[in-house]
Protein backbone atom coordinates (compact mmCIF):
# COMPACT_ATOMS: atom_id res chain seq x y z
CA UNK A 1 0.00 0.00 0.00
CA UNK A 2 1.46 3.80 -0.42
CA UNK A 3 -0.09 6.74 0.24
CA UNK A 4 -1.73 9.16 -1.78
CA UNK A 5 0.10 12.16 -2.12
CA UNK A 6 -0.51 15.31 -3.80
CA UNK A 7 1.63 13.78 -7.05
CA UNK A 8 -0.30 10.70 -6.95
CA UNK A 9 -1.43 9.56 -10.28
CA UNK A 10 -4.16 6.99 -10.17
CA UNK A 11 -5.25 4.30 -12.61
CA UNK A 12 -7.36 5.70 -15.56
CA UNK A 13 -8.26 5.64 -18.94
CA UNK A 14 -7.71 9.34 -20.29
CA UNK A 15 -7.76 10.91 -23.58
CA UNK A 16 -7.43 13.91 -25.13
CA UNK A 17 -10.81 15.53 -26.35
CA UNK A 18 -12.60 18.46 -28.27
CA UNK A 19 -15.47 20.26 -27.35
CA UNK A 20 -16.96 22.31 -30.73
CA UNK A 21 -19.06 25.49 -29.24
CA UNK A 22 -22.71 26.78 -31.39
CA UNK A 23 -20.82 29.87 -31.93
CA UNK A 24 -17.69 27.95 -33.59
CA UNK A 25 -14.59 27.42 -31.29
CA UNK A 26 -12.78 24.66 -30.34
CA UNK A 27 -11.97 23.72 -26.75
CA UNK A 28 -9.13 21.13 -25.78
CA UNK A 29 -9.73 19.15 -22.89
CA UNK A 30 -9.04 15.55 -20.84
CA UNK A 31 -11.66 12.59 -20.03
CA UNK A 32 -10.77 10.47 -17.37
CA UNK A 33 -12.18 7.38 -16.85
CA UNK A 34 -12.41 4.30 -14.61
CA UNK A 35 -9.40 2.02 -15.59
CA UNK A 36 -11.51 -0.93 -16.16
CA UNK A 37 -15.25 -0.27 -15.28
CA UNK A 38 -17.93 2.03 -16.12
CA UNK A 39 -18.68 5.21 -14.01
CA UNK A 40 -21.25 5.72 -12.42
CA UNK A 41 -21.20 9.78 -12.56
CA UNK A 42 -19.30 12.10 -14.16
CA UNK A 43 -17.64 15.80 -13.38
CA UNK A 44 -17.69 18.31 -15.27
CA UNK A 45 -14.93 20.42 -14.36
CA UNK A 46 -15.10 24.39 -14.60
CA UNK A 47 -12.40 26.16 -13.83
CA UNK A 48 -11.26 29.43 -11.93
CA UNK A 49 -10.66 32.92 -13.68
CA UNK A 50 -8.04 32.58 -16.70
CA UNK A 51 -6.97 35.86 -16.60
CA UNK A 52 -5.44 34.67 -13.30
CA UNK A 53 -4.19 31.70 -14.02
CA UNK A 54 -7.06 29.46 -13.81
CA UNK A 55 -7.10 26.36 -16.26
CA UNK A 56 -7.79 22.89 -16.62
CA UNK A 57 -5.19 21.70 -14.70
CA UNK A 58 -5.36 23.79 -11.84
CA UNK A 59 -5.14 21.56 -8.90
CA UNK A 60 -7.94 20.51 -7.31
CA UNK A 61 -9.52 19.67 -10.66
CA UNK A 62 -6.26 18.23 -11.82
CA UNK A 63 -6.50 16.30 -8.21
CA UNK A 64 -9.64 15.13 -9.20
CA UNK A 65 -8.65 13.38 -12.57
CA UNK A 66 -5.49 12.20 -11.19
CA UNK A 67 -7.60 10.44 -8.02
CA UNK A 68 -11.83 9.78 -8.33
CA UNK A 69 -11.67 7.32 -11.74
CA UNK A 70 -9.52 5.12 -9.42
CA UNK A 71 -11.51 5.63 -5.88
CA UNK A 72 -14.82 6.41 -6.60
CA UNK A 73 -15.70 4.96 -10.29
CA UNK A 74 -15.85 8.70 -11.81
CA UNK A 75 -15.62 10.13 -14.92
CA UNK A 76 -13.74 13.39 -14.98
CA UNK A 77 -14.10 15.80 -18.10
CA UNK A 78 -11.77 19.13 -18.03
CA UNK A 79 -11.57 21.70 -20.31
CA UNK A 80 -10.32 24.92 -21.15
CA UNK A 81 -12.67 27.63 -21.25
CA UNK A 82 -12.62 29.91 -24.35
CA UNK A 83 -8.76 31.46 -24.96
CA UNK A 84 -7.50 29.51 -22.39
CA UNK A 85 -4.12 27.56 -22.12
CA UNK A 86 -2.69 24.90 -19.99
CA UNK A 87 -0.19 22.05 -21.42
CA UNK A 88 -2.94 20.23 -23.02
CA UNK A 89 -3.13 23.39 -25.65
CA UNK A 90 -5.03 26.38 -25.74
CA UNK A 91 -8.77 26.47 -26.69
CA UNK A 92 -9.99 28.78 -29.48
CA UNK A 93 -11.49 32.32 -29.17
CA UNK A 94 -11.17 35.01 -26.15
CA UNK A 95 -12.21 35.34 -22.38
CA UNK A 96 -15.40 36.52 -22.48
CA UNK A 97 -15.95 37.23 -18.67
CA UNK A 98 -18.23 34.54 -18.20
CA UNK A 99 -20.56 35.85 -21.04
CA UNK A 100 -19.82 33.86 -23.99
CA UNK A 101 -18.40 30.90 -22.10
CA UNK A 102 -22.39 29.77 -22.39
CA UNK A 103 -21.39 28.15 -25.53
CA UNK A 104 -18.40 26.35 -22.99
CA UNK A 105 -20.79 25.12 -20.28
CA UNK A 106 -22.87 24.39 -23.18
CA UNK A 107 -20.60 22.62 -25.40
CA UNK A 108 -19.32 20.12 -22.25
CA UNK A 109 -22.66 19.54 -21.63
CA UNK A 110 -23.79 17.73 -24.50
CA UNK A 111 -20.61 16.63 -25.47
CA UNK A 112 -20.64 14.33 -22.18
CA UNK A 113 -24.22 13.79 -23.25
CA UNK A 114 -23.24 12.50 -26.62
CA UNK A 115 -20.35 10.76 -25.41
CA UNK A 116 -22.89 8.59 -23.14
CA UNK A 117 -21.88 9.43 -19.66
CA UNK A 118 -23.72 9.31 -16.96
CA UNK A 119 -25.30 11.49 -14.23
CA UNK A 120 -23.68 15.12 -15.05
CA UNK A 121 -22.70 16.60 -12.08
CA UNK A 122 -20.90 20.60 -12.46
CA UNK A 123 -18.09 21.09 -10.40
CA UNK A 124 -17.48 24.95 -10.53
CA UNK A 125 -14.36 26.61 -9.18
CA UNK A 126 -13.94 30.84 -8.43
CA UNK A 127 -14.83 32.06 -11.67
CA UNK A 128 -16.04 28.44 -12.73
CA UNK A 129 -18.59 28.47 -10.24
CA UNK A 130 -20.44 31.93 -11.82
CA UNK A 131 -20.17 29.74 -15.13
CA UNK A 132 -22.19 26.89 -13.33
CA UNK A 133 -24.72 29.31 -11.65
CA UNK A 134 -25.00 31.33 -14.63
CA UNK A 135 -25.48 29.01 -17.46
CA UNK A 136 -26.21 25.28 -15.88
CA UNK A 137 -29.37 25.66 -14.07
CA UNK A 138 -30.59 24.84 -18.14
CA UNK A 139 -28.83 22.05 -18.92
CA UNK A 140 -29.20 18.03 -18.66
CA UNK A 141 -27.17 18.23 -15.44
CA UNK A 142 -28.05 16.37 -12.24
CA UNK A 143 -26.75 19.10 -9.85
CA UNK A 144 -23.49 21.13 -9.45
CA UNK A 145 -20.85 21.86 -6.34
CA UNK A 146 -19.42 24.96 -6.07
CA UNK A 147 -16.20 25.47 -4.78
CA UNK A 148 -14.93 28.95 -3.34
CA UNK A 149 -17.92 30.88 -5.06
CA UNK A 150 -17.50 34.22 -5.33
CA UNK A 151 -21.05 35.60 -6.61
CA UNK A 152 -19.48 38.49 -8.44
CA UNK A 153 -20.93 37.61 -12.07
CA UNK A 154 -23.58 35.39 -10.88
CA UNK A 155 -26.42 36.88 -8.78
CA UNK A 156 -29.38 36.70 -7.30
CA UNK A 157 -31.52 35.89 -10.55
CA UNK A 158 -29.00 33.13 -11.06
CA UNK A 159 -29.62 31.26 -7.84
CA UNK A 160 -33.13 31.85 -8.33
CA UNK A 161 -33.10 29.64 -11.57
CA UNK A 162 -31.18 27.01 -9.60
CA UNK A 163 -33.97 26.94 -7.07
CA UNK A 164 -36.67 26.74 -9.31
CA UNK A 165 -34.59 24.31 -11.45
CA UNK A 166 -34.75 21.93 -8.11
CA UNK A 167 -31.61 20.64 -8.84
CA UNK A 168 -28.88 20.54 -5.85
CA UNK A 169 -25.95 22.61 -4.91
CA UNK A 170 -22.96 21.57 -2.84
CA UNK A 171 -21.47 24.71 -1.69
CA UNK A 172 -18.12 24.45 -0.19
CA UNK A 173 -16.73 28.14 0.93
CA UNK A 174 -13.61 28.62 3.06
CA UNK A 175 -13.77 29.78 5.77
CA UNK A 176 -10.70 32.46 5.12
CA UNK A 177 -11.85 33.16 1.43
CA UNK A 178 -11.24 36.17 0.02
CA UNK A 179 -14.31 37.00 -1.75
CA UNK A 180 -16.93 35.43 0.30
CA UNK A 181 -17.16 33.89 3.36
CA UNK A 182 -19.49 31.43 5.06
CA UNK A 183 -21.69 34.18 6.69
CA UNK A 184 -22.48 35.79 3.50
CA UNK A 185 -22.52 32.76 1.73
CA UNK A 186 -25.06 31.49 4.38
CA UNK A 187 -27.52 34.70 3.75
CA UNK A 188 -27.20 34.63 -0.40
CA UNK A 189 -28.04 31.31 -1.03
CA UNK A 190 -30.77 31.33 1.39
CA UNK A 191 -32.30 31.99 -1.78
CA UNK A 192 -32.08 28.14 -3.04
CA UNK A 193 -33.68 26.04 -0.72
CA UNK A 194 -32.10 22.74 -1.50
CA UNK A 195 -28.71 24.28 -1.80
CA UNK A 196 -26.09 22.94 0.92
CA UNK A 197 -23.58 24.79 2.17
CA UNK A 198 -20.53 23.89 4.36
CA UNK A 199 -18.09 26.09 5.86
CA UNK A 200 -14.33 24.58 5.86
CA UNK A 201 -12.58 25.58 8.69
CA UNK A 202 -9.21 27.42 8.13
CA UNK A 203 -9.69 26.89 4.15
CA UNK A 204 -8.61 29.39 1.69
CA UNK A 205 -10.06 30.89 -1.16
CA UNK A 206 -7.44 28.57 -3.66
CA UNK A 207 -7.47 25.22 -1.21
CA UNK A 208 -4.01 25.04 -0.73
CA UNK A 209 -2.45 21.73 0.87
CA UNK A 210 -3.70 17.81 0.94
CA UNK A 211 -5.63 18.81 3.82
CA UNK A 212 -8.00 20.81 2.21
CA UNK A 213 -7.67 18.92 -1.19
CA UNK A 214 -9.12 15.63 0.74
CA UNK A 215 -11.42 17.64 1.98
CA UNK A 216 -13.02 19.14 -0.89
CA UNK A 217 -12.48 15.35 -3.09
CA UNK A 218 -14.33 13.54 -0.16
CA UNK A 219 -17.21 16.15 -0.05
CA UNK A 220 -17.41 15.66 -3.96
CA UNK A 221 -17.69 11.88 -3.58
CA UNK A 222 -20.41 11.98 -0.87
CA UNK A 223 -22.39 14.12 -3.28
CA UNK A 224 -21.95 12.51 -6.19
CA UNK A 225 -21.07 8.26 -5.07
CA UNK A 226 -21.90 8.34 -1.69
CA UNK A 227 -21.04 4.48 -1.51
CA UNK A 228 -17.23 5.38 -2.35
CA UNK A 229 -17.09 8.08 0.97
CA UNK A 230 -14.78 8.37 2.07
CA UNK A 231 -12.08 8.00 -0.42
CA UNK A 232 -9.26 6.28 1.18
CA UNK A 233 -5.73 7.22 1.96
CA UNK A 234 -3.68 4.83 0.33
CA UNK A 235 -3.48 2.70 -2.39
CA UNK A 236 -2.86 -1.25 -3.45
CA UNK A 237 0.01 -0.89 -5.68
Amino acid sequence: MSEIRATTVLPARREPVTLHTDDGLDLVGELALPASRDPVATLVCLHPLPTYGGMMDSHILRKASYRLPALADLAVLRFNTRGTSSDRGRSQGEFGDGETERYDVAAAVSWATAAGLPRLWLVGWSFGTELALKWGADTAVEGAILLSPALHRAGDADLDAWAAAGKPLLVLVPELDDYLRPDEARQRFARVPQAELIAVDRAKHLWVGEPYVRIVLNEIVRRVNPAAAPLPTEWKD
